[in-house]
């Protein structure tokens, strides 16, 4: 007794040590995640640029799959247990975190639709909605991939053939479908519009390749597998620009596209019989009945209107940094492509290189380039200059005007412009695409809960079944257990029965079902077929259905057996699957909710401090320094003991925190009504902060189903291993 109760102490102590230490770390990790999340906001690279992943909490289970999935890092981060979107800018829209999300949580989209008038009004066939006929494809459209842009193309040629009723082929030189923009959904299009026997023009400015044949020499341009229309897969898993371009234009002469370039598209105008009549510079005009507006977003470069900028060393894109030794370069810009370069020029022999950016930060660039970046400057391979303008450029040197309203002259070989491009919206508003935000189809709330219903009604029916079984045979299985060996049905529906024998085969193989979901979700195991919410749509289907199987296996009758035992841990397993999936969700919801709540109260905060500061100097720093000592303290205490001392003493510091700002409030004079809102914003600061934290350690308890989930599953496989092992020495099979 006595050696039992102290091993049971040790192992209670031990676990509860363990848990409090994962505990600690997990808090720890998670004030880095809020406090980089507090960053992005404050830099404004939480708000997407064109696409962005949109969570729904109400569906997330904390499990972490689109975190992992998703290739951008620090996009999505684990907050409260649930997906944040931390930095926003930084998704070009893979979507790979919608498709691992198990419980159809994620969906990526277009950001601030309501809002944005850089995002063209388009039917969801990508028509104008303003004008038949006439269709965008590609990056214009707001969608960045490579891979999003060959399947607009493709949809677009699909969809004018569906659309034209008349016979295809020329008719007075008028095309079926005319694409101005040989970039890849120009291409894409081009390829499926030959497939559909469509009679088509691809025409171009420049060559074949858009926007990625100006990217820079061996840029890796390409990171997921598509599919081209009458070529198929890309072989490859990766491309850099050159092998790209290449390949295009391999498959543009193989198949003999008609591809015209030095075409530069002026405007256009549908006549009253319904066909456009495009125009290029140079007075050329083709006719046609659909156009595909493949464009591209880069447009024009933007230009910073100072004198020198039209001197020839001034350029606005770097294709080969290989050009440039021992040389001084100035870099103007804040993006991926002024990084970049940047960083090319950089790794040249010799050069001296200065990057100028007009803002205090850089919010908009991936994370690997911004610790490429960080590098750099660390080993002065590069020096930045923030809050900075170009006022002149000569010969010799370029001239910069600081944030402290001085001016510094740095000698210069060559300048380079990357402050993005100035898309053609004007010329598609005129062509009769609109960018209204009124224009734009009703968005369709997107309540994906058919995985839900699927397993829900397979459950539903298996069991149904189940029980017209017990029903049917209620004779033998309402007998005491003594009394069914001398019933007829014995030999069929007892465990080890043929019928009984053969349910116990069948929960097995469910049960093997239900656990491949976790090789699935794995990122250890390339097992990539369906998609991760398909798994937990089985997963949820084969758990009920193991159990109810498992029930009539053992002929509604479990005993005090290994097999008994199993089916416990399985009815355990369906509970704690069905709290985690459909309960834990909602504590985690509630603790998001009041972080938001906080950041309100802090954005209340900073406008009213802004405004007291001038007139009121200081108070406004003393505020905002009392306010996060209140967040802190009520927000992130690591250890247990601390987080119940604020729980208990939380309304007291609150209260002085008021008395000590409103000493000082009236002291500077600040307005009777400006202290009250004053001390109200203090007093819901800290109440937020205390709630969040404790809606946090709720989280925290109730996350336990999760590791319950886990042991009684790897239990409950024991068991059943156990179980069969038993079976089949009892039955002969085994020695």
């Amino acid at each position: 007794m006595t050696w039992t109760l102290l091993c049971a102490l040790l192992a209670a102590l031990l676990f509860s040590v363990l848990v409090l230490w994962a505990r600690r770390r997990e808090l720890a990790d998670m004030a880095v995640r809020t406090d980089e999340l507090a960053k992005a906001k404050e830099r404004g690279s939480h708000k997407a640029r064109l696409q962005y992943p949109e969570v729904d909490l109400a569906k997330c289970i904390g499990c972490g799959s689109c975190v992992r999935a998703c290739p951008e890092e620090g996009v999505l981060e684990l907050i409260h247990g649930q997906a944040i979107v931390v930095h926003g800018a930084r998704c070009v829209g893979h979507g790979l975190c919608a498709k691992e999300c198990p419980t159809g949580g994620v969906v990526v989209r277009l950001g601030d639709l309501e809002e944005r008038r850089d995002i063209p009004a388009l039917t969801p066939a990508l028509m104008s909605t303003q004008t038949d006929g006439l269709y965008l494809a590609g990056e214009v459209t707001g969608f960045a991939l490579i891979k999003t842009a060959i399947e607009h193309g493709k949809s677009v040629a699909l969809q004018v053939k569906k659309q034209q009723a008349v016979e295809t082929g020329s008719h007075d030189g008028i095309l079926d479908l005319l694409i101005v923009g040989a970039g890849p959904a120009g291409l894409s299009c081009a390829l499926e519009a030959k497939t559909q026997g469509l009679d088509y023009q691809l025409v171009d400015q420049d060559r074949l390749g858009g926007t990625v044949a100006h990217y820079p020499r061996k840029k890796l341009v390409l990171t997921q597998p598509v599919e081209l229309p009458r070529y198929g897969k890309l072989t490859q898993t990766s491309y850099v620009k050159e092998e790209l371009i290449e390949l295009w234009a391999q498959i543009a002469a193989d198949e003999q596209l008609p591809f015209r370039t030095g075409l530069i598209y002026e405007d256009l105008e549908r006549d009253a019989e319904g066909i456009f009549h495009v125009r290029f510079e140079g007075g050329e005009t083709l006719r046609a009945r659909a156009v595909c507006m493949a464009l591209g977003r880069r447009g024009s470069p933007r230009k910073l209107g100072v004198p020198g900028e039209e001197l020839c060393k001034v350029g606005y894109g770097l294709v080969d940094a290989e050009g440039y030794t021992d040389k001084d370069l100035l870099v103007v810009g804040g993006g991926d492509s002024a990084i970049e370069a940047a960083l090319g020029l950089a790794e040249q022999p010799g050069n001296r290189v200065t990057l100028s950016y007009r803002r205090k930060g850089f919010f908009r660039i991936k994370a690997k380039n911004e610790a490429r970046l960080e590098a750099a400057i660390a080993a002065g391979e590069i020096e930045v200059v923030l809050e900075s303008n170009v006022i002149t450029i000569d010969e010799r040197e370029v001239t910069l005007s600081l944030a402290s309203e001085a001016l510094r002259t740095l000698p210069n070989d060559a300048v380079f412009i990357l402050a993005g491009g100035v898309p053609p919206f004007d010329k598609l508003e005129r062509a009769g695409i609109s960018f209204d935000p009124a224009d734009r189809p009703a968005l369709v709330a997107d309540e994906d809960t058919s995985g839900l219903f699927i397993a829900l009604l397979g459950a539903l029916a298996g069991t149904a079944l189940a029980l017209a079984w017990s029903v049917l045979f209620r004779d033998y299985y309402a007998l005491p257990l003594a009394e069914r060996p001398h019933h007829d049905l014995d030999a069929w529906l007892r465990p080890s029965g043929s019928v009984g024998l053969g349910l116990g085969i069948l929960a097995t193989t469910l049960i093997l079902a239900n656990l491949a979901y976790l090789l699935r979700k794995s990122a250890r195991v390339p097992l990539w077929i369906f998609s991760l919410q398909s798994w937990m749509t089985s997963h949820v289907a084969t758990g009920v259905l193991a159990l109810v199987v498992a029930l009539l296996h053992a002929a509604m009758a479990p005993k005090d057996t290994v097999g008994g035992h199993a089916l416990l841990g399985l009815i355990v397993l369906v509970f704690t699957g069905s709290v985690g999936r459909y309960f834990y969700s909602f504590v985690p919801h509630a603790a998001n909710g009041r972080d938001m709540q906080l950041d309100e109260v802090r954005a209340k905060l900073t406008s009213l401090t802004t405004e007291l500061d001038r007139e009121h100097r200081g108070i406004g720093e003393r505020i905002h320094a009392e306010v996060n000592a209140l967040v802190s303290e009520g927000h992130w205490q690591k250890s247990l003991p601390r987080r119940i001392f604020a729980l208990f003493f939380s309304r007291h510091r609150i209260k002085e925190a008021r008395r000590a700002l409103r000493r000082d409030a009236i002291a500077q004079g600040v307005p009777k009504d400006q202290l009250q809102t004053i001390e109200s914003l203090v007093r819901t600061a800290g109440r937020t902060a205390l709630a969040a934290a404790h809606f946090e350690d709720l989280r925290g308890l109730l996350a336990s189903w999760r590791y319950l989930h886990r042991w009684v599953a790897l239990l409950m496989v024991l068991l059943v291993i156990a179980h069969v092992v038993t079976a089949l020495r009892f039955g002969g099979l085994l020695n």
